[in-house]
């Protein structure tokens, strides 16, 4: 493919994560590429913890671009287990290691182990944008109706 978009990618400690498999689409047309944990022992996330998780790589994306870090929808339908900022975002100018910020919403303790698969990572083009003030905004079917107001 012709019109993929290239993301420079290194390990952050490369003599001791080459097994951590970096981000991979698992199907054809998948939007997102799963992310593994990089930790050195088995992580216990109980019931409301919110722990780090690390990846063991780092990317740089081109200008217009942006990694958006998203739950695994399997982890958290059977677990509870979710990103606690989703989608967490990693900007074009950042270098650190990737880290995973997940959140234990279930009802009992989740262990991640090295290697396992705890996030996805969707490129995505972006635009930055500039306010304009104006006196008053046009007026639209919806105008200021909001949280609920088409009923449920």
């Amino acid at each position: 493919m012709s019109d993929q978009t290239i993301i420079k990618c290194c390990r952050v400690r490369p003599e001791a994560d080459a097994d951590i498999p970096l981000p991979k689409y698992m199907t054809p047309h998948s939007a997102g590429m799963d992310i593994c944990a990089a930790v050195e022992a088995q992580v216990t996330l109980h019931p409301g913890d919110i722990k780090l998780i690390p990846t063991g790589f780092a990317i740089s994306m081109p200008v217009g671009f942006e990694a958006q870090i998203r739950p695994r929808s399997g982890l958290a339908v059977k677990h509870g287990i979710g990103i606690i900022n989703s989608p967490g975002t990693i900007d074009a100018d950042y270098r650190g290691e990737i880290q995973i910020a997940l959140i234990n919403f279930g009802q009992i303790p989740f262990t991640i182990r090295r290697g396992d698969r705890i996030a996805q990572m969707v490129i995505a083009k972006i635009s930055q944008a500039r306010f304009c003030l104006v006196e008053a905004l046009d007026i639209s079917l919806r105008n200021s109706g909001g949280f609920g107001h088409t009923g449920v």
